[in-house]
This record gives structure tokens, C-alpha cells and sequence, in this order.
């Protein structure tokens, strides 16, 4: 640790004139063991998680056929066993979702399973997976998510598009390919959910959780490490200003940190939040962004973006605010430390909960 200090007081002390010899490898070398393990231990709890779901929907079914078949007595089993779970460990154990398991369990053979299970899908895959009947095309499909990286989105575009069994009937499987690989890079340009993450980590800042940390301690963190924090904000983020002053009347607001994201074609605005996101939070954010789309939107850009970094989320603003109406306001939770493997599992709960509620909620909008 002193070791670090070091170097870091000698780069400040050079003011950045010249590099100290080999920080940089250094530097790179670490950061690429930690999204190592990150990797690691996101797909170790997957796994477990998509095994565990496979066993309940196995028990669900041995209990079916222990001799009690008639319908009531399973809905009233199925019921109590929701109450039950989701009283200990929380959403996700909906009867919608219990059925799911089931439906898991009569899809996929333990050898599946156990033996070809990809650990770079997730639950949210599977689910997607079990619309496919027929063994070789749902593993072909496994496969290919895997191997292309597909979203649980472009997936479903793919099964719903008839992908597999038009590559077997084309002869021109070349031209198939090129063309679903297209609109999967289209859509996922278009849609601003695909390029914001939920939670950062901000690892690289290099401090500890402090209720002393101010906005602004981050943000100098940020733009000293801006390097490492674009390649935390993923694919197509350039960076444009800091502390971008806004004139609204006479009165200046000042946006913390603007990116451009050249493959959404519209610009990001980035503010700084210590502590619990507020209501108050929101509303300034829509402020600017609205504010920015007028006076700094040029032609042929998209919508601006607004994106609140925070430490703490809060469920009751998240649902009761703008953010859960206006497709361009988003909030983030991020850590300045690498997230243990029970703080990953959490956040794997915490997205599989809310993409299975937004799917029940439209599956009861259509009914």
C-alpha cells in the first residue's frame, strides 16, 4: 500500500509531465485480474442460482406425483410454498415464477444442466430458452448466446424470428447471419438501457465509504482516473465536460460531468449523488436534461440522457418519480469497492426480480 502511495505522490508531484516507469502496465495488469474475478464469481452465482431454480421445479414436480394429482391441492402446495419463500428470502418467488421452475425442470434433463449448463447465461435466459421445443435447436440457441454474447433481448429476437431453422433451410447461411447480426448491433444502439450498468464500480478511486466523501471528492476522482472510469461506463462514452454551466433566466445550474455516447448519438448527463438518492435529486436531473436538449442538442442527436450516480438507492423514489416514466432519467447505485460474492448475488436477485415483474405486470396488461 505505501508502495502505491508512492508512486501516486510522484505522479502529482511530476504533474503528470512524465510517467513513472511501468505504472501503467501496473496499473492495467491488476485492474484486469479484478474484472477476472469479478467475472469469475458473476458466473459462479449464476450457475447456482439457475441450478437451484432447477431443483425446486424438481421437487415441484415429485410432489405433483406422490399420489395428490387433484388441481386444488396443487395450486393451494404451490401458494403456501410462495408465502413461505418469499417471506424468508424475498421476491422472486412469485406463483408464476414457482411454475417457471417447474417448467425448468421438465425442459432441461440434470445432465443438461449440470454438464452443458453455459455460465454466461443467465436465469432470464433459460426462461426465454423454454419457449423452444424442439432439444437441438434450444441448445444450438444456448450456444450461440454464449458464444455471440447475445442479450436476453436479442434472443428473443432470434427465437422469435425463426433464426435457427432459417439458417438450416437457406443456403446462403452467410447472408442469414450478417443480416441477424445487423438489427441485434441496430437495436442495441438504439436503446439507451443497454448502455447504462447498474451498480459501477468505482474500485479505481482507490477510497473507502465515508459519510466526510462529498460529490465533488468523487467527481476530482473521476476526471484524475477518466480512463478507467469510461472503460467502467462501457462502449461509446466520450468524454465532453465537467461542470457544464447551464443558464436558465438569469440563474447558472451546473451539470457535473457530460459524456457523448457516439452509437446512441445523443449526450449523457452524469450527477454526482453521496448518500440516498432524493425526489429532489430526480427533478434537478430533469431539469438539466431538459434544459441541455434545448440549448446544446444539435441536429440529427437523440434525446439527451440523464444518469444519477448514487450510493444508496431508494426503492419509493425509483418507482414514485420521474424515473419510472421517462425513458431518458435513470439512476445508478455505485461502489467504491469490489462487490463481495453475497453483494453480487444480491444485485443478481435484486435484476432477475425486477426484469420477472416488469414481464408479469405486461403479461397482466394483455390479459
Amino acid at each position: 500500500m505505501q508502495h502505491w502511495k508512492l508512486l501516486e505522490r510522484e505522479t502529482r508531484l511530476a504533474g503528470n509531465a512524465r510517467e513513472v516507469p511501468g505504472i501503467t502496465l501496473f496499473i492495467e495488469r491488476s485492474r484486469d485480474i479484478l474484472l477476472s474475478a469479478r467475472t469469475q464469481v458473476r458466473q459462479t452465482v449464476n450457475t447456482a442460482m439457475v441450478q437451484t431454480y432447477w431443483q425446486i421445479g424438481r421437487l415441484i414436480v415429485e410432489d405433483e406425483q406422490g399420489g395428490e394429482r387433484r388441481a386444488e391441492y396443487g395450486k393451494a402446495v404451490l401458494h403456501e410454498l410462495s408465502l413461505r419463500l418469499t417471506a424468508e428470502f424475498g421476491k422472486g418467488f412469485t406463483l408464476a415464477n414457482l411454475r417457471n421452475f417447474r417448467q425448468f425442470f421438465l425442459n432441461f434433463s440434470w445432465d443438461e444442466i449440470r454438464y452443458s449448463l453455459r455460465s454466461e447465461l443467465t436465469w432470464t435466459h433459460y426462461r426465454c430458452l423454454m419457449r423452444v421445443e424442439n432439444k437441438t435447436a434450444r441448445t444450438w440457441y444456448a450456444n450461440e448466446t454464449a458464444t455471440q454474447n447475445w442479450s436476453v433481448r436479442a434472443l428473443d429476437r432470434q427465437i422469435s424470428t425463426l433464426y435457427y431453422e432459417r439458417l438450416l433451410g437457406s443456403q446462403k447461411q452467410e447472408g442469414v447471419r450478417e443480416e441477424a447480426a445487423n438489427k441485434i448491433a441496430t437495436e442495441a444502439s438504439s436503446d439507451p438501457r443497454d448502455c447504462i450498468r447498474d451498480p459501477y464500480v468505482l474500485e479505481f478511486l482507490g477510497v473507502q465509504p465515508d459519510a466526510g466523501l462529498y460529490e465533488q471528492d468523487i467527481e476530482q476522482g473521476l476526471i484524475d482516473r477518466l480512463q478507467q472510469f469510461l472503460m467502467e461506463l462501457g462502449k461509446g462514452f466520450a468524454f465532453v465536460a465537467r461542470q457544464k454551466r447551464l443558464q436558465v433566466e438569469g440563474d447558472d445550474f451546473f451539470v457535473d460531468l457530460v459524456f457523448y455516447n457516439y452509437l446512441l448519438k445523443c449526450f449523457v448527463l452524469i450527477d454526482l449523488k453521496v448518500g440516498k438518492l432524493a425526489h429532489q435529486d430526480v427533478g434537478q436531473l430533469d431539469m438539466y436534461v431538459r434544459v441541455f436538449d434545448e440549448q446544446q442538442r444539435g441536429e440529427g442527436d437523440n434525446p439527451t440522457i440523464g444518469l444519477i450516480l448514487c450510493s444508496e438507492r431508494n426503492a419509493a423514489v425509483a418507482k414514485y418519480s420521474a424515473l419510472a416514466d421517462k425513458p431518458q432519467l435513470f439512476a445508478s447505485k455505485y461502489q467504491t469497492l469490489l462487490p463481495s460474492e453475497a453483494e453480487l448475488r444480491a444485485e443478481l436477485e435484486r435484476d432477475r426480480a425486477l426484469l420477472e415483474d416488469a414481464a408479469s405486470a405486461k403479461k397482466e396488461d394483455r390479459v
